[in-house]
């Protein structure tokens, strides 16, 4: 059975990559944060690296919505994309 999506959630969309996002930076915040603890010169202060963090998942907030956005306009006119379901039996 094909499936075909139209449109997507604007907003809805971007909130989950910000989140995605968020969590796979808290990874590099604690390696900056280790790095910068053992250099006798720190490069970065923490509050720069927060920083960092907070540009990065505003950015993906940003443009996921505008990915979504452009995706929904060209969807309206080509159709959007399409896959294949199937039912899968629990056991």
């Amino acid at each position: 059975m094909k499936k075909r999506i139209n449109s997507v959630s604007l907003v809805q969309n971007a909130k989950m990559m910000a989140a995605l996002y968020l969590v796979l930076s808290l990874p590099m915040l604690a390696i900056m944060a280790l790095a910068g603890g053992v250099m006798s010169q720190a490069a970065m202060s923490l509050v720069t690296m927060v920083v960092f963090v907070l540009a990065y998942v505003a950015s993906g907030f940003v443009f996921t919505l505008i990915g979504a956005w452009v995706y929904n306009l060209v969807a309206s006119m080509v159709g959007g994309f399409e896959f294949t379901t199937a039912e899968v039996k629990q056991s």
